[in-house]
């Protein structure tokens, strides 16, 4: 990396740019997520119908993923990110102002969304690992932790709109402006991915490797299916630990809440105070440490005896989840000149486990109960104990962890 790029300044404008990309993500998805109900209502949709129009988002993102790799090495993580924010801002304001109209512009907008939203996901990881880099601090979590607080930001708005009786329309369009005003004009403090005279931190020549052949690579897949296991535990938890509190344990719908809201709580924390742990013990060290953590709370989660203890393991598990996603994306770009299409196909491999989670524990919780189902979050961790050496750091790796 050039000596003019590791200044002070420099990097700490791209650490800004990159946590206003991750909470500008984080706040537009959830902007959108807390007025579903008013757009089902306004197209007069049955759940069935409404999955069906959901779908449209990851069907957009899955076809990004692999695409994203590809278009970041070429022409770099700003781009892609100021490019990408167009495009939401586009989708955003289509599916809002098309809700006035009917269904098929709500799809095609929703589209739009969530193929922005996977490839502004790859490029900002991306960047992500090149500010870690530059300063030798494991920081990735922390940007992570930055998408949490956008969620929050985003759901609480979203409420709030609502008690004001703002129209949808109205409403996601000034988040979509918004959101493309602040994260473009940031985007633009990126620095650049890699210097194109540095060599592979591997030893091998600066051309090669290219995006398909990173899905070839025994280490990248291996890293891939270490970020699904975390990604499943973090997506299960999102969608049904409420369920599983009030179906199982028996609590009331407000106490179901606050353990999901407890989850959230400790996964947020663990991100955000995890980096100085990261860099004192190691990736592998501390991974395997958090995912026996998420086993015993996913575990306990499972088969307490009273909502209590319960709720201790929903605090357990998502301290135990709340590392193994971003730690995946760094060891994905400790090379920079293989970054863009290591992390595509980690996070392409990873979001397969936010798609499939919510309909695996759905199937099984329909033959053994959705409580009894979670027993698989322990199970696809104890798959990430076992290949935790796959994140360990590159040796040639400008890392100091």
């Amino acid at each position: 990396m050039q000596d003019s790029l590791t200044t002070t300044p420099v990097v700490r404008a791209a650490t800004v740019a990159t946590y206003t990309a991750f909470i500008g993500s984080g706040f537009a998805f959830a902007s959108w997520a807390s007025r579903i109900p008013q757009v089902r209502d306004q197209l007069e949709l049955d759940s069935a119908a409404l999955g069906l129009v959901l779908l449209a988002i990851a069907a957009g993102s899955l076809l990004a993923l692999p695409l994203s790799g590809p278009v970041v090495t070429r022409i770099g993580s700003s781009r892609t990110v100021m490019a990408m924010t167009l495009l939401l801002g586009v989708g955003l304001t289509t599916a809002a102002i098309g809700s006035l109209a009917g269904v098929i512009p709500v799809v095609i907008g929703l589209f739009l969304l969530g193929f922005a939203n996977g490839a502004w996901d790859v490029a900002m990881n991306v960047q992500g690992t090149v500010v870690e880099r530059l300063l030798s601090k494991s920081i990735m979590s922390r940007f992570h932790a930055g998408f949490s607080l956008g969620t929050v930001a985003g759901a609480l708005g979203g409420a709030a709109m609502i008690a004001l009786d703002v129209p949808v329309a109205t409403h996601l369009t000034v988040v979509a402006v918004l959101v493309v005003i602040a994260v473009a004009w940031q985007a633009r403090r990126f620095v650049p991915d890699h210097d194109d005279t540095e060599p592979a931190a591997d030893g091998s020549a600066p051309s090669a490797g290219g995006a398909l052949t990173a899905w070839r690579e025994p280490r990248t897949l291996l890293i891939g299916v270490f970020v699904l296991a975390f990604a499943f535990a973090e997506g299960v938890g999102n969608d049904w630990i409420s369920v599983a509190a009030i179906d199982g344990h028996h609590v009331s719908a407000t106490l179901g809440t606050l353990a999901f809201a407890g989850f959230l709580t400790a996964m947020t924390a663990g991100r955000w105070f995890g980096p100085a742990l990261l860099d004192r013990y190691g990736r592998t060290r501390m991974v395997r440490v958090l995912a026996l953590v998420g086993i015993a709370g996913a575990t306990l989660f499972v088969f307490a005896p009273s909502p209590a203890l319960a709720f201790a393991g929903t605090l357990l598990w998502g301290l135990g989840a709340s590392l193994g996603f971003p730690v995946g994306m760094s060891a994905a770009g400790d090379d920079p000149r293989r970054a863009a299409a290591r992390v595509s196909v980690v996070a392409s491999i990873g979001y397969c486990a936010f798609l499939a989670g919510p309909p695996t524990i759905g199937l099984l919780g329909h033959h053994i109960t959705v409580l009894k189902a979670l027993v698989v979050v322990s199970a696809l961790l104890a798959v990430a104990v076992a290949i935790a050496g796959s994140v360990r750091p590159l040796p040639g790796a400008q890392q100091q962890h």
